[in-house]
């Protein structure tokens, strides 16, 4: 068990990091040179890289409503998005769209900077704690919506290219990908105007509405709600699909980060 504790606590980021890496550097090379036997071993060095990851955060008590926190927390859910659906749909190749964002997110932890807000307690807890679950599960929509939309617009230019379905990259269809992307916002909406709200209730209980609108966090918040509902009316109102609605998405992403 000392030994199980030694180990864990060595554990860094660029640990789960590489493992990810590696995973991803398998899947293009299967994808350039297919064999059954790169996407295992790619599986289970994405494995691998989940379970280093989950030790760091249980290890080292990163505080999930830091911005490392978060970002490192967002990572390791899209991480186990990628296991979950490499293993259930074998045949598309989740890790090259996948992968890159987990790599993605982790750097923008390594530079963000270390969390220097005092812990909060009582109701200040309560109210933290509620506003940055719901967001997080916000931003998973949002990014499940991003991985969709990448999905889509590389079909989509495989299909005007004349390119054949069974030839390279496996992807689901258009209407498949639509319908991804369609659920994931339907997801994230909700539960983003929870967030928002419970971010007021956190500012009224602390004394502080309506005196902090010029921080960039509560202003991307504030954003990041107005382009998606501006997704949903022109999913529901207006009918727009396709690549104008995958293109709103990939912005909300980078809004998100």
């Amino acid at each position: 068990m000392i030994v199980m504790l030694t180990f864990a606590e060595k554990i860094t980021v660029l640990c789960f990091a590489a493992s990810y890496a590696v995973a991803f550097a398998l899947e293009l090379w299967h994808l350039l040179r297919p064999r059954p036997i790169l996407r295992l071993i790619a599986l289970g060095f994405g494995i691998a890289g989940l379970f280093a990851h989950v030790l760091y955060l249980a290890m080292q008590s990163v505080p999930f409503g830091s911005p490392v926190g978060s970002l490192l927390l967002l990572a390791l859910i899209l991480a186990v998005f990628y296991l979950g659906e490499a293993i259930h749909h074998q045949r598309i190749a989740w890790a090259l769209f996948v992968l890159p964002l987990v790599l993605g997110l982790i750097g923008l932890a390594t530079l963000a900077a270390p969390p220097s807000e005092p812990t909060a307690t009582g109701w200040s807890a309560f109210w933290g704690l509620v506003h940055g679950t719901l967001l997080i599960l916000a931003a998973v929509g949002v990014s499940v919506g991003f991985i969709a939309s990448i999905m889509y617009l590389v079909q989509l230019r495989r299909l005007q290219a004349k390119m054949s379905p069974n030839h390279g990259l496996a992807l689901f269809s258009l209407e498949r990908l639509e319908q991804m992307n369609r659920r994931a916002i339907l997801w994230s909406f909700p539960l983003l105007t929870a967030g928002l709200l419970s971010g007021f209730a956190l500012q009224a209980y602390q004394g502080l509405f309506g005196q902090e609108w010029h921080n960039p966090r509560i202003l991307s918040v504030v954003g990041l709600w107005i382009v998606v509902a501006i997704l949903l009316i022109l999913r529901y109102r207006v009918h727009a699909r396709g690549r104008q609605v995958a293109i709103i998405t990939m912005i909300a992403f980078v809004i998100l980060v």
